[in-house]
């Protein structure tokens, strides 16, 4: 997202060095940069004019402190201005979700067609159940797209929450309506009603949603907008504020759009905070929005939280428990353990999604490695273990020419290829005769060679 911007403030932040303060003349270049990213990046012309001025406002005169470069210390204001542009300043408490009421609490979905809002109901659905244990059942009030129904009664329960059916035949203020009896009968925690989109902005459409709106009373009514739409998200965003009580912006596509201009320019024209940004096409790929690591990922600094949460969804930890307790009891590190290895990263959204997520500097470090390919070389090795028997998974030592062979042959590789990986194999079994002995420094050092692909 805005790697364009990324990309120019690190060259400034390179050209700015060696001033005490921070002046209009040592700031205008920079500022100029800045402002010439946003553009490109699509963002509206009024937030990028308020933007720029804020920044200016807050740079000039400040101090060039410490180890800072003049650079850096104006690279901290722009990061604060971003973060307050995206919802910053409204407090922590505006990005989530509102259940203050009498449940269900009732969650309306708002937004064009194709914008993504029914596969989000299916992610947000997801999130409530998984990290706020809530009871959620859905429902679509959708009865002029073909098979939306359908869509959402697929996602739904792919995410494991309840679907409440309704027919093309229905009028969506009843459909709501039977929905919210429903959810109170069955002592539902939130209700998540998906509504119609249309491929552009109409009165007819407008007027059906704030039916729907006046009659059900939702705690929150969502702005769900592709992040893609560029320049069109801002009249949009206008529109669907104009014609509802708007509390909050879902971003879908994220992934998709190394532009993001939406992300700063909605919340400028709606006021209201972004509380979600739809990050990947699966079910689990909603993030609750974060302004300031936001900010930080823009501006190359990494999202060092967003890495350890992946970790921590990722790692299965009994399964971590239980290796550790093997290698402490004298238990050999073999095949099946290091094939588990990684599988653990691939749910930890595989080596280009970790390294995302680090900061700009990092990612320079580990920019001559091929990311695409690490990810090949871990998929080959995964095959090459899935060629072996249980019993040489089991007791590697097993594993000799004739066997290479065989191996290589049922995974379609050469057996060069065999032997790399068991090469790669027995570092990490030295590494985890390590950690026996609580040598976990000498561990780490030997990590640096146990990248796949090459990664050093």
């Amino acid at each position: 997202m805005l790697d364009n911007l990324t990309q120019r403030l690190a060259k400034v932040v390179k050209t700015m060095r060696g001033e005490a303060r921070l002046t209009e003349s040592n700031t205008a270049e920079m500022l100029r940069e800045v402002r010439l990213a946003l553009l490109e990046a699509d963002v509206a012309l009024p937030a990028v004019r308020e933007f720029i001025a804020k920044v200016k406002e807050k740079a000039v005169g400040e101090e060039v402190i410490g180890s800072l470069t003049p650079g850096q210390a104006l690279v901290g204001v722009v990061q604060r201005e971003l973060a307050s542009l995206m919802g910053a300043d409204l407090g922590p408490e505006a990005s989530q979700l509102n259940f203050a009421t009498q449940p269900p609490a009732i969650i309306l979905m708002a937004g064009l067609q194709g914008a993504g809002k029914t596969t989000t109901v299916g992610k947000l659905a997801k999130y409530l159940r998984e990290n706020k244990k809530k009871k959620v059942l859905t429902v679509s009030a959708d009865v002029y797209r073909p098979a939306a129904i359908g869509q959402l009664e697929t996602v739904t329960g792919q995410a494991g929450a309840d679907f409440f059916p309704s027919q093309p035949t229905d009028k969506p203020v009843d459909i709501a309506l039977a929905a919210l009896d429903w959810a109170k009968k069955h002592h539902h925690e939130v209700l998540i009603v998906d509504t119609a989109g249309r491929l552009g902005i109409d009165q007819e459409m407008m007027d059906e949603i704030r039916a729907v709106h006046s009659a059900i009373k939702p705690i929150e009514t969502l702005f769900v907008v592709d992040a893609m739409l560029g320049q069109d998200a801002i009249n949009t965003a206008r529109a669907f504020s104009d014609a509802l009580p708007l509390t909050g912006i879902v971003l879908t596509k994220l992934d998709g759009d190394s532009r993001g201009g939406a992300a700063l320019s909605v919340r400028h024209i709606t006021g209201k905070p972004i509380k979600f940004a739809g990050v990947a096409e699966k079910l689990d790929g909603l993030e609750a929005f974060d302004p300031s690591r936001m900010a930080n990922r823009i501006l190359g600094m990494g999202d060092i939280l967003a890495l350890v949460e992946e970790a921590r969804k990722g790692v299965d930890m009994a399964a971590a428990e239980g290796l550790a307790n093997k290698i402490k009891g004298g238990g050999k590190f073999d095949l099946n353990d290091f094939k588990a290895q990684l599988s653990q990263m691939k749910k930890m959204g595989g080596l280009s999604g970790l390294l995302d997520k680090l900061p700009a500097q990092m990612q320079a470090a580990a920019g001559n490695a091929n990311m695409d390919q690490a990810e090949k070389n871990v998929r080959r090795m995964e095959g090459i273990i899935n060629s072996m028997t249980a019993a040489e998974r089991a007791k590697p030592e097993l594993i000799k020419a004739a066997r290479k062979r065989r191996i290589a042959a049922g995974a379609g590789v050469q057996v060069q290829e065999v032997n790399r990986m068991l090469s790669q194999f027995e570092q990490m079994q030295s590494m985890m005769k390590k950690l026996k002995g609580g040598g976990m420094m000498k561990m780490m050092r030997g990590m640096k060679g146990m990248l796949p692909g090459g990664m050093r």
